[in-house]
Formats: structure tokens, sequence, C-alpha cells
């Protein structure tokens, strides 16, 4: 079996055991690793019902390790039912996927809604700005105004996007700070 056939079939055999999960699969890669194979399954929560409803912009929830766990046991479970792995012992890795990725399908932008993004459109000067609403057509960004001024809002079509990725916040701006359960401090 050749290696992009074999990805392929691990693509069906993993996205069929997460579904009921609530999750889908990223992206899959099955490489040679000495004389193992590496399985690195990327999964991450399904937010395509999200896209066409009328909430465009609350912010989605990532994945928790708990979730990754379950969807790891689920992963092996099924490569360990399919013969697609052969008799060759492999290393599975799932995770899910990291702010690094570019951004490139609906459901990117709508599970980043609340983050700060750099996108690059086809025409024009490229756009840093906070994700406010993500539909199936496309994305809402707020961009902050120089040096104090009022910030102005872009909208652009996923057709009219070049690139997108994330961009790491290490100090958000006041006011735009999500309390995580450890965040919060005793008074």
């Amino acid at each position: 079996m050749s290696a992009t056939a074999r990805a392929e079939q691990v693509h069906g055999d993993v996205a069929s055991a997460v579904e009921p999960l609530g999750l889908l699969v990223e992206d899959v890669a099955v490489t040679p690793a000495g004389k193992r194979r590496l399985v690195r399954v990327l999964v991450d929560r399904e937010v395509t019902p999200l896209l066409s409803g009328d909430d465009t912009t609350s912010p989605v929830e990532p994945l928790s390790l708990d979730e990754v766990a379950d969807a790891t046991r689920a992963v092996s479970d099924a490569l360990d039912a399919s013969d697609v792995m052969g008799d060759q012992p492999y290393v599975l890795e799932v995770s899910s996927p990291g702010t690094d990725r570019p951004l490139a399908e609906p459901r990117h932008f709508r599970r980043n809604v609340g983050r700060l993004v750099e996108l690059t459109p086809t025409e024009g000067e490229s756009l840093t700005g906070r994700i406010t609403a993500a539909t199936d057509r496309e994305v809402t960004l707020e961009v902050p105004g120089p040096k104090g001024r009022p910030g102005t809002t872009h909208t652009v079509a996923y057709a009219d996007c070049a690139q997108a990725r994330v961009q790491v916040e290490f100090n958000r701006a006041s006011g735009a700070t999500e309390t995580a359960p450890d965040d919060e401090k005793d008074s």
C-alpha cells in the first residue's frame, strides 16, 4: 500500500472514530521512523454547525486534555481494529492544531473568534486585528486605530483571503482578557 493510500485510509478510520466525540480530523501524517512508523493525528472540535447559525461571535472552547485523551483512545482502538497499519509497529500522536497552523477554512476562523490574527488579503495591505465574527462566507476583524484613535471594522470574504494566522499574545489588552478557571485569584 502506498504512503498516500495508507494516510487516506487512516484518515477515514480516524474520522469515523472521533466523530461520536464531536471532533473532526484536521490532518493525518504517517511517516517512517526507523523500524516503526509515526502516525500524527490532529483533531479539533466540530464547529461547522456554528457557521450557518445566528451565533457568529461567541468564543469556542479549545479542546481539553481529557478530550484529547478520549480521542487518543478512540483513534488507537480504531487503528488496532483495522489492518491499515499492518504488522509493523507504530507510534501514535494525537493533538489539537497549534496556533502556528494557518487559518484556511471557515471553521478555522470561527474557532478563533476573539483572537488576534494577521490576515493578508489577495489585494491590499495585511490587517492585524481581533476576529469579532465568522460566518460560512466571511470574517470580521476589529483593527485597532493608531495611537488611541478609534479602530476600524473590516469584513473580508474567505475567497479574498490569501493567508491568515493567529498571533500569539502574552499580554492581552485590558477588556479582552478571557478568565480561565486557573487564572482566577482568591480575594
